[in-house]
């Protein structure tokens, strides 16, 4: 009995010296910090992050939030992340003039959708539109509708989903469309942080919401496909017909700006100032690679489209 409890407390020191010893190098591998559009949160933690970790021996921390809201935190020096992915070209923008980014390379693409709630009382109208059956703008504007959408002075999401509705209204001939469905442009009973909108549909809080077609396909949910005349996936689109759109908003600073639209296409930069430039650029390189590129198609995400995003010199 004694050599047992000895042979037992024997065992135990080893597996608590092998924990000791594995929790001691996890803690010594170095931090990779990525910050990233919110809607992409699904596909960067269940799938790029644990890559690279596993790949390039670091430990993976996401940030997803608005594109514009994270550029401008990166900008002020608030927070120090070693790579920033963004929709659209603008944020990236952002952080070129801050002198933080040179060069963003497009990583993948997505169109403007509306996603829905089977939990809704109007989810049978829904799916009738998304089948072709009814005007999905008829079904938004059903009395009692709770539509979610994000603030448009911090992220790409949410003014992209004024200029679909802007466009609608040319497209359908629909004049006050956006007003009808949207309210005001930064309409509060409507607006949400980017991260939360799709959880909240997901709970039944919501009956529908704007969204990414890859976001949307990465949570399971189900959605409105658009045409492309209004669901900004086209770049060849957008000097022709998408421009024909703008509105003003009353930005963070207290200035008012004027919005034209961008192509949604997701960029991926590393920071001059990362503290872990290395590892930034592995992730980089994962993101382009075949085996990153077929991550994204998992994630309902399309292939990158357009050049690099160089700074003005």
């Amino acid at each position: 009995m004694h050599r047992r409890i000895l042979l037992n407390l024997s065992i135990a020191a080893v597996l608590g010296a092998s924990g000791a010893l594995a929790a001691t190098a996890y803690a010594a591998e170095p931090v990779l910090s990525v910050a990233y559009a919110g809607s992409m949160g699904a596909l960067m933690d269940k799938a790029l992050g644990p890559a690279i970790a596993k790949q390039d021996h670091v430990q993976y921390q996401g940030q997803g939030a608005g594109a514009f809201g994270l550029a401008h935190l990166i900008a002020a020096k608030q927070i120090n992340p070693d790579v920033f992915v963004s929709i659209t070209p603008g944020p990236i923008e952002v952080l070129q003039k801050a002198g933080l980014i040179d060069t963003a390379v497009p990583v993948a693409s997505t169109q403007m959708v509306i996603a829905y709630s089977d939990k809704s009382k109007y989810a049978a109208d829904f799916k009738a539109a998304a089948e072709g059956k009814m005007p999905w703008y008829a079904v938004l504007q059903k009395p009692g509708i709770h539509f979610g959408r994000t603030d448009p002075a911090v992220d790409p999401q949410g003014r992209n989903i004024v200029f679909t509705m802007l466009l609608a209204e040319q497209f359908y001939k629909q004049p006050g469309l956006a007003d009808k469905i949207l309210g005001s442009t930064q309409n509060p009973q409507q607006i949400f942080t980017e991260p939360s909108l799709l959880s909240r549909l997901e709970s039944g809080q919501l009956d529908a919401t704007s969204g990414y077609l890859s976001a949307v396909i990465s949570h399971k949910l189900p959605y409105i496909k658009l045409p492309e005349q209004i669901n900004l996936s086209d770049p060849g689109m957008i000097q022709d017909w998408y421009s024909k759109v703008h509105f003003s908003i009353k930005l963070p600073n207290g200035k008012t700006d004027t919005l034209s639209t961008q192509p949604l296409v997701f960029y991926a930069a590393v920071l001059k100032n990362a503290p872990n430039p290395k590892a930034g650029e592995a992730f980089v390189k994962l993101m382009t690679s075949a085996q990153g590129q077929s991550m994204f198609k998992e994630y309902g995400y399309s292939a990158p489209k357009g050049g690099d995003l160089k700074a003005a010199k």
